[in-house]
C-alpha cells in the first residue's frame, strides 16, 4: 500500500529538481501523476505555467482522462537572477510574477472545484525562504515567493469547508537547475565547503529532501495541516543572520 494510492496529481516545473524528484516519489506512493513543464522531455506535458488558458486546459484533460484530481503540486518558478530594485524593469517584475505567483494562483482557481467534487484534495505550492526574509533571492523573486505564502493562507480561508487544505514548501539552498550556476561557481573555485555555510546544517539540500515533505503534504498523514508555510531549509530561517564569532561557540 503506498500512502498515494488511487490519487491523480499535477506537477508543474516538473521536468527536472524539485519537481521531478517528486513525481518520481509520488509514483512510487501509488499516485497517478500528470507531469508538466516549459521544458520538453519524455512524458512531460507542455505548459507555460503562466499562461491562463494552458493551465486551464491541463486540469480539464487531467479530470477527462484520469476522472479527477486530488493532489496540486505547483512547483514551476522562474528566479530571475539576483538583479536588485534598481536594476530590473517592471517587465522584469511581470514575468517573473506571472510565473511564480499567478501561476500558482491559477491551478488554485482552475483544480479547486473538482478537489471538490471529490471530497477534497491537497494543494501545494512551492514558495521559498526568499519569501520569509531578504537576503535569499532577488528582488522581484523574493516578492513573488512572499506572495505564494500569502496565497496559501487566503486561498485555505476562502476553501473553508471544502476539506481542501492548501500549504506552501519554503525550500532554501537545494541544488537544482535553478541553482547550477552557483554551485558550479563554487565547485569550480574551490569554495563548494561553503554551500549552505549560514545554516545549523552546514550543506545544501537535495531535491529528494524538499519531495519527502511535499509527500507529507499530499497524504492523509498531513490531514490536519492547512494554510502554512513550512520552511525546508536546514535551519536556515530559524535565526537572523549572525557571526559565529561573535555568537560564540556552543560545545556539543
Amino acid at each position: 500500500m503506498g500512502l498515494l494510492d488511487h490519487k491523480i496529481a499535477i506537477i508543474t516545473g516538473a521536468a527536472a529538481g524539485i519537481g521531478l524528484a517528486t513525481a518520481e516519489l509520488f509514483r512510487c506512493e501509488g499516485a497517478t501523476v500528470v507531469a508538466a513543464d516549459i521544458a520538453e522531455a519524455p512524458g512531460i506535458t507542455p505548459l507555460n505555467a503562466g499562461s491562463e488558458a494552458e493551465v486551464e486546459a491541463l486540469v480539464e484533460k487531467t479530470v477527462a482522462d484520469f476522472g479527477g484530481v486530488d493532489i496540486v503540486f505547483a512547483n514551476a518558478g522562474i528566479s530571475g537572477g539576483m538583479a536588485g530594485i534598481f536594476e530590473q524593469t517592471g517587465a522584469d517584475w511581470q514575468q517573473i510574477l506571472q510565473v511564480n505567483l499567478i501561476g500558482p494562483f491559477l491551478l488554485v482557481k482552475y483544480a479547486a472545484p473538482h478537489m471538490k467534487d471529490r471530497g477534497g484534495g491537497s494543494i501545494i505550492c512551492t514558495a521559498s525562504v526568499a519569501g520569509l526574509r531578504a537576503g535569499a533571492g532577488g528582488a522581484a523573486y523574493s516578492a513573488s515567493k512572499a506572495g505564494v505564502i500569502s496565497l496559501v493562507k487566503v486561498a485555505a480561508t476562502q476553501l473553508a469547508g471544502s476539506n481542501i487544505r492548501v500549504n506552501a514548501l519554503c525550500p532554501g539552498l537545494i541544488e537544482t537547475g535553478m541553482t547550477a550556476q552557483f554551485y558550479e561557481w563554487a565547485r569550480s573555485t574551490g569554495r563548494e565547503e561553503r554551500i549552505g555555510r549560514l545554516n545549523p546544517m552546514k550543506r545544501g539540500g537535495e531535491p529528494d529532501e524538499i519531495a519527502s515533505v511535499a509527500l507529507f503534504l499530499a497524504s492523509d498523514a498531513a490531514s490536519y495541516v492547512n494554510g502554512q508555510a513550512i520552511a525546508v531549509d536546514g535551519g536556515l530561517s530559524a535565526s537572523h543572520p549572525f557571526s559565529i564569532q561573535d555568537y560564540g561557540r556552543a560545545s556539543a
